[in-house]
C-alpha cells in the first residue's frame, strides 16, 4: 500500500482535529472550524472516517460527523455530538493511548512511503502502473504500489524495493542484466519475465526466453526457467515451481490475481497494492493459509472474500479507508 501527499496530510490533519476537538469539547468555534475543514475535500472525508475507526475501535466512541461524510451529506455542527458523565471521563481517560494508537497508525502508512521516496529511482502509487525505459533501452512495467533503484553505473540491471514489476530486457550476452529482489537474483540476457517481491523471498515468473534465479545464502538456491515457468523462493523453505500459460505472467496487467498455491498474506499485499486505503489482517495463522484461485483487483473486499472464506476468514469493510480480515 501507498499513500499519496493529498491522503498523508488529510491523514495527519484529521488526527489533529480528534485530538482537539476531545480537548476542547464545548468549543463551538473549534467545532465549525472542523466541519469547514472536513468539507472541504473528499480526502478529508476519507481520513477522518479513518481515524474516527480507529478510536472507535478502541471502545471510545466521540465524535459521529464521519457518519455524514460517509452517507454524503453536507456536515452540520449539529452532527458534531459529545457524550457526557461516565463515558466522556472514560474516552478522555483513553485519550492518551487513543492518540498514540492514531500516531502509530500515520507511522505505519506514512513513514514506509516516505523512505521509499528517499531510495527509489521510480514509484507509482495505489492502482496506478507505469512504464520506465532504462539507458540500456530494456523497459520495466511497474505494478501498483511498487518502486524500484535502478542499478550504479558500470551494471545492468535494478533492485524490487517493494511491488511488483514486468521486464522487458534487451539482449547483451557481454552485460547480463539482473534483478535484485528479497535475497534471490534473477539473471538474464534478453527476455521477459515478471518479479513480484515477497516477504521472505521472490517469486519470478517468464514469459519470453530464459532466465537464472539464484540465492547466495544458505540453502543455495540456481534455478534455471522458461517460458511459462515460475519459482518462489522464499527463506526457510523449498524452491517451489510450477507452469502456466505464458499469456498468465503478469496478470495483474489485466486487474487480476492468477494465484497458486500463494499464502493469504500475499493476496492481501497485492490487493492493498490496489486498494485507496489500509488492509489488514488480525489473525497470523489466516494470512499463512494459501489459497488457489483467480481474483479481480477491481473489487478488493470481493476478492479478499473469495480468499479468505475458503479458510473461514471474515472481511468487512470499516471504512472507504480501512478492510479488516479476521476470523470471527
Amino acid at each position: 500500500m501507498s499513500i499519496d501527499k493529498d491522503q498523508q496530510d488529510a491523514s495527519v490533519a484529521a488526527a489533529h482535529w480528534l485530538l482537539a476537538l476531545e480537548e476542547e469539547p464545548d468549543n463551538v468555534d473549534l467545532r465549525r472550524r472542523f466541519e469547514t475543514w472536513l468539507a472541504e475535500s473528499p480526502e478529508n472525508a476519507v481520513a477522518w472516517s479513518g481515524v474516527s475507526d480507529v478510536y472507535d475501535a478502541l471502545g471510545a466512541p466521540a465524535y459521529v460527523a464521519h457518519r455524514a461524510a460517509r452517507e454524503s451529506r453536507p456536515p452540520t455542527v449539529a452532527s458534531v455530538t459529545r457524550l457526557d458523565g461516565a463515558r466522556a471521563r472514560r474516552r478522555r481517560f483513553l485519550l492518551p493511548v487513543a492518540a498514540l494508537a492514531l500516531a502509530a497508525c500515520l507511522a505505519l502508512v506514512i513513514l514506509p512511503g516516505l523512505l521509499l521516496q528517499w531510495q527509489a529511482d521510480h514509484v507509482t502509487s495505489v492502482a496506478e502502473s507505469r512504464s520506465v525505459m532504462l539507458d540500456d533501452g530494456s523497459s520495466v512495467r511497474l505494478a501498483p504500489s511498487s518502486a524500484i533503484e535502478v542499478l550504479g553505473a558500470g551494471s545492468r540491471g535494478v533492485r524490487l524495493l517493494r511491488g511488483e514489476a514486468l521486464f522487458e530486457v534487451v539482449p547483451d550476452s557481454a552485460h547480463p542484466f539482473r534483478v535484485e529482489a528479497g535475497g534471490v537474483e534473477t539473471t538474464v540476457l534478453g527476455t521477459v519475465f515478471d518479479v513480484r517481491l515477497l516477504a521472505d523471498g521472490a517469486f519470478v515468473a517468464v514469459r519470453q526466453g530464459e532466465v537464472r534465479v539464484d540465492r547466495a545464502a544458505a540453502p543455495a538456491v540456481s534455478e534455471r526457467l522458461k517460458a511459462g515457468d515460475w519459482a518462489r523462493v522464499e527463506r526457510g523453505a523449498d524452491v517451489a515451481r510450477g507452469t502456466v500459460p505464458p499469456t498468465e505472467v503478469a496478470a495483474w496487467q489485466r486487474g487480476q490475481i492468477v494465484a497458486r498455491d500463494r499464502a493469504i498474506a500475499d493476496i492481501v499485499d497485492e490487493v492493498g497494492r490496489s486498494f485507496q486505503g489500509v488492509v489488514l489482517v488480525t489473525d497470523g495463522a489466516l494470512a499463512r493459509q494459501r489459497v488457489t484461485g483467480v481474483y479481480n483487483l477491481d473489487d478488493p473486499v470481493a476478492a479478499l472474500r473469495a480468499a479468505a472464506g475458503v479458510h473461514g476468514g471474515v472481511v468487512r469493510q470499516v471504512s472507504p479507508w480501512l478492510i479488516v480480515v479476521s476470523t470471527n
